[in-house]
């Protein structure tokens, strides 16, 4: 398999790549531009050169008489002045009368054809291949005191002087350039090394894949997640948290909000006055959207002591009293198993002494004493209800009423074959149980002798019938809309003063799992006093299979 180049490498050789690419376009810019403002520069010098040289004083009678030598004289000492490939001094008839470079070339013709506006009496600028090569030049004429025309004056520069200035300049380009290279190629180095850091020396496919696992870690969670900056913008927010806020728009829609134009929050909500602003907060209850959360909030640090943003994740807190609620139900099945085992163990310890005093007939008596009670539900129990869970829970309840002085009693008309499909066996445990206790609760309240509580449970008549009557102290009628509903309890209002945090949430748990199984609770009052809690849950119809093939 062919290896690829890590991320920060093929980086680099971009970066170093673009820069020679740019380089040596500049360079080739560079070189046209000088080669341009050159050939301007030196033919502008020429241009000069010719004019003077044909305005010196006696050079155009010395042309009119055709004296080389005296032209010679006066021409020599400028030439070792001037920067110029050559000085040529020619007659009316284009013959050479002075050439600085090929002395033999004189009374030659001139070459290069463009002597016909000079003799007209302009000045040009030309370029031609002359006598010793192509040259950049410019003709001059020269005038008698007539202001005729008897000669010309032309100063050159060969094309070879041209392209060694401009390899000068170039070449000390070049070096300049090479020196910015080497400078880029640090730079580069330096750039790509500090990118490859702050991605925390990831590839770029491996940064996409945890963005994609994030994406799906956070819609995946239950609870609600969002981050904002350290300008308290909103940076990130995951489906729970729209749903448990109530927000309807689209994440792209809230991304860079301001958090409080998204969220109600109060107004210690990122920091307390005995808490730093960039501290973690754990379990904190607090109001988002007008309900109740509790919110946890840890600061998002890039670097060490340096914020840049928090991370708060959040639940609804009915839904930890509900979960509370239900370990509480744990609990007191647990507990009920528990007293059950100590009044066991009770019965046998006073069967072990009676046994040790050879007291056998009053070991038979206490015997038949304690079991017939228990032995009569036990039949009743299991002989009526096909559910090990279920008879597990009635006499583990039946116990525990006992133990607080209220009687448990069972309709003689009971029976529980089957369980709806609709209702899992451990919600049926949680409807009765919470029932049971909140009518053994209401029977101790009352001021009377305790009446007995009763229970009927009926799989008849194509639905599961529930029904837990007790005689204790009722519910009061502008209570009994509310009754299920979380944090509302049915006890007297000093005792849900006085009671603990399970409170409320016993019948609440009850109607949702009711709710759930397509069932119906109705809540009457008892005769001559109490209250009577009637659950309906219906069995599903059977799926029609058709008519037969047969």
């Amino acid at each position: 398999m062919q290896r690829r180049l890590p991320f920060q490498v093929k980086l680099f050789l971009s970066l170093v790549g673009f820069s020679c690419l740019l380089l040596a376009l500049l360079g080739g810019i560079l070189y046209h531009v000088i080669d341009r403002q050159l050939h301007r520069d030196l033919g502008q010098r020429a241009r000069v050169q010719a004019s003077e040289i044909a305005l010196m004083p006696g050079l155009a009678d010395s042309v009119a008489r055709r004296d080389v030598p005296a032209i010679a004289r006066l021409i020599q000492p400028l030439r070792t002045q001037s920067d110029a490939s050559y000085i040529v001094i020619g007659d009316v008839h284009e013959n050479h009368l002075y050439h600085s470079e090929s002395p033999e070339r004189l009374h030659l013709p001139m070459i290069g054809g463009d002597n016909a506006e000079v003799l007209q009496g302009k000045t040009i600028i030309s370029m031609r291949k002359g006598g010793i090569g192509v040259s950049l030049r410019s003709k001059a004429p020269i005038f008698n005191p007539q202001h005729q025309v008897i000669g010309i004056v032309s100063v050159g520069y060969l094309t070879s002087y041209i392209a060694n200035i401009n390899a000068g300049l170039l070449w000390q380009a070049g070096l300049y350039g090479l020196l910015l290279l080497l400078l880029l190629f640090i730079f580069s180095w330096i750039f790509t090394r500090n990118v490859k850091k702050q991605m925390f020396w990831l590839e770029p496919k491996d940064i996409a894949q945890l963005v994609r696992q994030q994406k799906a870690l956070l819609e995946a969670m239950y609870e609600g997640i969002f981050a904002v900056n350290d300008e308290k913008q909103l940076i990130l927010i995951n489906r729970a948290a729209r749903e448990l806020l109530d927000i309807h728009q689209p994440e792209k829609e809230l991304i860079g909000q301001p958090l409080e134009k998204i969220v109600q929050t109060p107004p210690t909500f990122f920091a307390q006055s005995d808490m730093p602003e960039n501290s973690s907060v754990h379990d904190q209850i607090t109001v988002l959207n007008q309900r109740q959360m509790i919110v946890n909030r840890v600061p998002i640090e890039l670097e060490p002591g340096a914020g840049s943003g928090w991370v708060f994740s959040f639940r609804d807190k009915n839904d930890i009293n509900t979960l509370s609620s239900q370990l509480s139900q744990v609990k007191r099945y647990a507990d009920n198993l528990r007293m059950m085992r100590h009044e066991q163990l009770n019965w046998t310890a006073t069967l072990a002494g009676l046994l040790q005093m050879q007291r056998y007939d009053e070991a038979m008596r206490y015997i038949q004493a304690q079991s017939e009670g228990a032995q009569a539900v036990l039949d009743f129990v299991s002989a009526r209800f096909t559910s090990p869970t279920l008879c597990g829970l009635l006499l583990g309840k039946f116990v525990s009423a006992r133990e607080k002085g209220v009687e448990l009693a069972f309709d003689p008309a009971c029976q529980l074959k089957r369980i709806p499909s609709t209702i899992s066996e451990t919600a049926l445990m949680s409807v009765i149980g919470n029932l049971l206790d909140n009518a053994v609760d209401a029977t101790l309240k009352a001021h009377n002798t305790h009446a007995p509580v009763e229970l009927y449970i009926s799989d008849r008549n194509q639905e599961l019938l529930i029904e837990v009557a007790d005689r204790g102290v009722g519910i009061e009628d502008a209570l009994k809309p509310h009754i299920f509903e979380q944090g509302v309890s049915s006890k007297p209002s000093k005792l849900h003063e006085m009671a603990g945090s399970d409170h409320g949430i016993g019948l609440y748990l009850v109607a949702g799992y009711v709710d759930q199984a397509n069932g119906t609770i109705e809540v009457t009052d008892n005769t001559p006093q109490g209250t009577i809690f009637s659950v309906f849950i219906p069995f599903p119809a059977p799926i029609s299979t058709g008519p037969s093939d047969e």
